[in-house]
């Protein structure tokens, strides 16, 4: 019989609705129910495209044994952290407080007031059923010891949320930050750190923006070094584009495979703005590859994009990636085969498990000859088993493909690109929005209980403000107005930076904050980032104070450890250089057109655009500037201060690199 969460609308909760523990959704119901039976809670959090979580899955929630042990002495609540970050953030703090890591599956045991007394991550079987044991032995003959221990630890995850003393992050600490991570940098095989190596995507655009603003080459290096190795590895698609989660060893070369929409999003606008600055076509294919795999394998009939595919196939993982060399031939024929297994890496031995391996470019092989194989070997995968999908539409994760597919159709002439946003931006405010306020998600058109979180209001705003300066379109500027609105007033934490969840939101034991930059963007980074191009595109002093605050409320963290501030950094890249302003005013001809393209291969990391006719409605930037002789015009802005107007590109491209 299926339990509590066969009604659940996020795909990880549903994935445990046919397992003999009777899971509760987070919620009241499900505390006054431990406290009725006087019990601890378990809480087990996840998400459906974890690998370790399936794991979990398959040797005790699925297992009548550790089922009896559950029900007969916890209330057991499932949640998805990817639909309740809130939730998640609590918890993951306190995990990280008792056994200084993190991960998930995250099993905690609470109290029935929600404090955290015993926290861990995955547990094998048997291991899990001993803790089981020990936790009921614990609850019922040292409770008070037990109670003690779940006050110290929420009181250390309320201190954890305290604001930080604010920094200013000048050009100074700019220049320190990316002389730290220079430190940081493998020089061999590219990226920051050893295994496992996660993509650096804020960090990478926090170089790449240091470099437009100072001109310092060795940011940039980093960042070619970088974006080359992920490309050329096995963490990157070679059939399909896209980017798996991470690689578990430090040369790029086996990824642990779920591909996530975030990831995705952050890196189709790193390898954009890489061919921005460079010109690189291994960027510019990389960037139209990634766009292309989320618009063919994670866009969802409404016209959002889903969360992620599964790391695993039919329960196991890579099954429907690797390779062996035979599987080649077979495919390509002997000749092919033999060739591709030499460009593609693929051994006899194996550079995965069981003697397959993941593809690998290192190389660039025969245009020709490689177009035809490709599409060959990706045209046989497809007849292969296929990952599941989690298809819940997140809000803060389409507010990042938005933003990536608006820049990316606008800087590299592909308007299917931006047409794939606007809808995407159409579906969320339609759907997400509810009585004025954000939601966190939705699925299958129906759209989720949990109220938006700061990254929510941030990256959608973000989205929105790419998509404006794209389109010319003035609703997407207002809709972010009223976002950040919304944010400013709900969000703030008095001191500059924002908490993770609205004053008006369920109270768990603490209210998150957490300033670092992790696999996306902090609420508080997300908020100054859109906060920060809001002001330049509509001249607000208002918002660019809010946008320098919540920067200075990440400086310490930044000055400290800038892998973990990576988009805090970025922002402060775009607060040093000044908002760099062009309004681009014309009929939609091919000389207004030029213009613009023009202007959005600037580099400053303080560029907005904005594309109209003249005095058009609701654009700040196009006011108050005319045709010059009929002509399509150019007006290079600082501060709203500009320049002469200018109607060639030659005279554009000067006044930009001045």
């Amino acid at each position: 019989m299926p339990n509590r969460l066969v009604t659940a609308t996020s795909p990880y909760l549903l994935q445990h609705a046919a397992n003999p523990v009777d899971w509760w959704e987070w919620g009241d119901a499900a505390f006054a129910e431990a406290r009725r039976r006087d019990v601890p809670v378990l809480l087990s959090v996840g998400y459906a495209a974890c690998h370790w979580c399936h794991v979990m899955a398959h040797e005790s929630f699925e297992d009548a044994g550790v089922a009896a042990a559950v029900n007969a002495g916890f209330v057991a609540v499932k949640v998805d952290r990817e639909e309740r970050p809130d939730v998640d953030a609590v918890y993951m703090t306190a995990t990280t407080e008792l056994t200084g890591q993190g991960g998930w599956p995250m099993t905690c045991f609470l109290t029935p007031d929600g404090e955290p007394f015993y926290c861990g991550t995955y547990y094998p079987r048997e291991t899990f059923l001993a803790l089981l044991d020990a936790i009921t032995e614990a609850w019922t003959q040292r409770r008070d010891a037990v109670v003690q221990q779940g006050a110290a630890i929420t009181d250390a995850v309320a201190r954890r949320s305290s604001p930080l003393t604010p920094e200013v992050l000048d050009g100074t600490a700019l220049d320190r930050a990316t002389r730290l991570m220079a430190r940081y940098a493998d020089p061999a095989r590219g990226g920051f750190g050893g295994a496992p190596k996660f993509p650096p995507s804020m960090t990478l655009e926090h170089l790449l923006r240091h470099h437009a603003r100072t001109g310092d080459a060795e940011a940039l290096h980093l960042v070619e070094r970088a974006c080359d190795a992920m490309a050329r590895g096995g963490i990157y698609d070679q059939l399909a584009g896209g980017f798996a989660r991470y690689a578990v060893d430090a040369a790029w070369v086996v990824p642990h495979f779920e591909k996530m929409l975030y990831d995705n999003a952050q890196l189709l606008r790193v390898y954009l703005h890489l061919y921005r600055a460079t010109g690189s076509a291994l960027a510019a294919r990389v960037a139209r590859e990634t766009a292309g795999f989320l618009l063919a394998d994670l866009r969802t009939p409404e016209g959002g994009f889903a969360s992620a595919l599964d790391a695993d196939t039919d329960g196991v993982e890579g099954l429907t990636y690797v390779w062996t060399p035979e599987q080649l031939a077979e495919v390509l024929g002997p000749d092919d085969g033999a060739r591709a297994a030499e460009v593609l890496a693929v051994t006899p031995e194996g550079t995965f498990e069981e003697g397959t391996s993941t593809l690998q470019l290192p190389e660039d092989p025969d245009p020709d000859w490689w177009t035809g194989v490709r599409a060959r070997l990706a045209h046989a995968r497809t007849a292969r088993l296929q990952p599941a999908r989690d298809d819940k539409v997140v809000t803060a994760w389409n507010g990042l493909a938005i933003a990536a597919l608006a820049e990316a159709g606008a800087l590299l002439g592909v308007p299917g690109y931006v047409s794939a946003a606007r809808e995407c931006a159409e579906l969320v405010l339609r759907l997400h929005v509810v009585d004025g306020r954000l939601r966190r998600a939705s699925r299958e058109g129906v759209v989720g209980a949990a109220p938006g979180v700061a990254a929510d209001h941030g990256d959608l705003a973000e989205g929105l403000l790419a998509l404006h300066q794209a389109t010319g379109e003035a609703r997407w500027l207002e809709a972010a107005g009223d976002l950040l609105d919304v944010a400013l007033a709900r969000f703030g934490d008095g001191a500059g930076g924002f908490f993770d969840v609205a004053d008006d939101a369920e109270r768990l034991v603490s209210r998150p904050k957490d300033p670092s930059d992790g696999a996306e963007p902090a609420g508080q980074s997300s908020l100054a980032g859109a906060l920060c191009t809001y002001a330049a595109l509509t001249g607000s002093p208002r918002h660019r104070a809010a946008a320098e605050a919540a920067v200075a409320a990440a400086g310490g963290l930044a000055r400290q450890a800038p892998r973990f501030a990576g988009w805090a950094l970025a922002v402060a890249e775009a607060l040093a250089a000044g908002p760099l302003q062009v309004a681009v005013v014309g009929h939609d001809d091919e000389a207004r057109a030029a213009l613009a393209d023009v202007a959005r291969g600037a580099m400053s990391p303080g560029l907005v655009v904005a594309v109209g006719e003249p005095d058009a409605p609701g654009v700040p930037l196009l006011a108050d500037r005319p045709l010059v002789d009929g002509r399509a015009a150019a007006y290079v802005c600082r501060g709203f201060v500009c320049d002469r107007p200018v109607t060639t590109t030659e005279d554009l491209t000067a006044a930009l690199g001045a």
